[in-house]
């Protein structure tokens, strides 16, 4: 969360960044917690300095003087625990209204309300010319009879499905694929579990409990279904204090995600692109704090390097200050190209999260062992979202017949290099 001192210090500063980013904070209550939690301060160290000097004085005096500094010490500490449980009361209601205000905005972001005001960079490779009647992935799916949403439906509920023969292959492929670049980039590889704590899912930015949350918490415990690896491993260092010396660490954590998705409709949740779970390879990075933007550059590197070796036409967005989420200072996404709707869509992202994180989770580093800890910066970035990047290979690699040619850099994985039709 921000320090409380900082904020009310910039007042005007956050205020303004909040509504560039269209998120809500109320710095009337950080304002009025923060000077009753100061007051209660005050008071509590008011009462302890009384307790003591009684403690002092009481072996000194006898008779009615001794009796009266004993019932006045008793007095005195019961009116202790009152005003400490009324200055936890009031802390955690500070720190729940300091964690709605979402990080700081680099000041080359530009300015929009959402992601139609998300501003193009780059451009990479051809959109395919079809001299046909273009499938969407889901018919596609069907007549390869590789990906089954009616199973998944009956199974589970709506938007869960199961891949089939070459879907399962394409999906660890993908995997495989971008675990090598990963660790040819100098990433150390994780398998994260699919769970994690509310208190890290929190920290790293997620909103665990309400009608807005994207998470699937776990009944009777303090647990909840990550919506990405960035989450596990965000978590990994928490309450650490890393040697500078050891920075920049580079992270690949493997993992299913779980999403609920609320609010999302129309044809841009169809399909593959917006379903409650899938498999994904994030990257996530701990720097210093001079090294995060030249970090953040690393990460959309790698994405580029994956998708052009995919051979998926893709562009590269700068993303605005509405379209930035809690966490992010700076944010970048892929967007690969649907044939089927001749549009873009997004299909990895990579963000700057600077110490917004680390101050959440308590992530700090040391320049030297005489040093103070400063808190470290923290990004993230999708190597393969497998969903997504299924659908965009069905869609942009498809022929007249309804097969599907394999991306060269996969093919070694699948041991084909086409998805023939099975049914008619």
């Amino acid at each position: 969360m921000m320090n409380v001192r900082f904020v009310l210090q910039n007042l005007e500063t956050f205020k303004k960044n909040c509504r560039l980013r269209k998120m809500k904070a109320d710095f009337d209550r950080i304002q009025q917690f923060a000077q009753q939690r100061s007051e209660l301060v005050q008071k509590v160290e008011g009462i302890r300095a009384r307790i003591n000097e009684i403690s002092r004085e009481v072996n000194k005096e006898k008779g009615g003087e001794r009796k009266g500094l004993i019932a006045e010490g008793k007095k005195l500490k019961n009116n202790l625990k009152d005003f400490k449980a009324k200055l936890r009361n009031i802390e955690s209601n500070l720190i729940n209204e300091l964690r709605k205000i979402p990080n700081l905005t680099h000041p080359d972001a530009p300015v929009g309300e959402d992601d139609q005001d998300n501003v193009e960079i780059e451009r990479i490779g051809e959109i395919p010319k079809f001299s046909f009647k273009v499938r969407d992935h889901l018919e596609l799916g069907k007549l390869l009879d590789i990906i089954d949403f009616e199973a998944g439906a009956r199974v589970t509920g709506s938007n869960f499905c199961f891949l089939k023969d070459e879907g399962v292959l394409l999906e660890f492929a993908l995997l495989r694929y971008a675990l090598e670049v990963l660790a040819e980039n100098g990433f150390q590889l994780y398998l994260t579990p699919d769970l994690a704590k509310l208190p890290i899912i929190e920290g790293i930015g997620f909103i665990p409990r309400g009608p807005e949350t994207q998470i699937y918490r776990i009944e009777e415990n303090n647990l909840g279904l990550i919506a990405t690896a960035e989450i596990t491993l965000g978590g990994l260092l928490q309450n650490t204090i890393v040697d500078a010396k050891k920075l920049p660490l580079k992270f690949g954590g493997v993992s299913h995600c779980f999403r609920t998705e609320a609010g999302a409709y129309g044809r841009a949740s169809k399909g593959l692109y917006r379903i409650h779970q899938f498999s994904k390879a994030e990257m996530f990075i701990y720097s210093l704090p001079e090294d995060s933007d030249k970090m953040l550059e690393l990460l959309v590197n790698v994405e580029k390097r994956i998708f052009s070796e995919l051979g998926i036409p893709f562009r590269i967005v700068d993303c605005c200050t509405g379209d930035l989420g809690g966490a992010a200072y700076r944010k970048f996404d892929l967007e690969a190209w649907i044939p089927s709707e001749e549009r873009w869509g997004e299909i990895t992202s990579a963000s700057n999260c600077t110490d917004y994180q680390a101050q959440r989770l308590n992530i700090r580093f040391k320049q030297a062992p005489n040093k103070k800890p400063e808190f470290i910066h923290t990004l993230n970035g999708t190597a393969i979202a497998v969903s997504r990047t299924l659908l965009a290979i069905l869609e942009n690699y498809q022929e007249q017949d309804g097969s599907v040619r394999i991306p060269k850099v996969l093919q070694k994985f699948v041991g084909k290099d086409k998805i023939l039709p099975k049914k008619g």
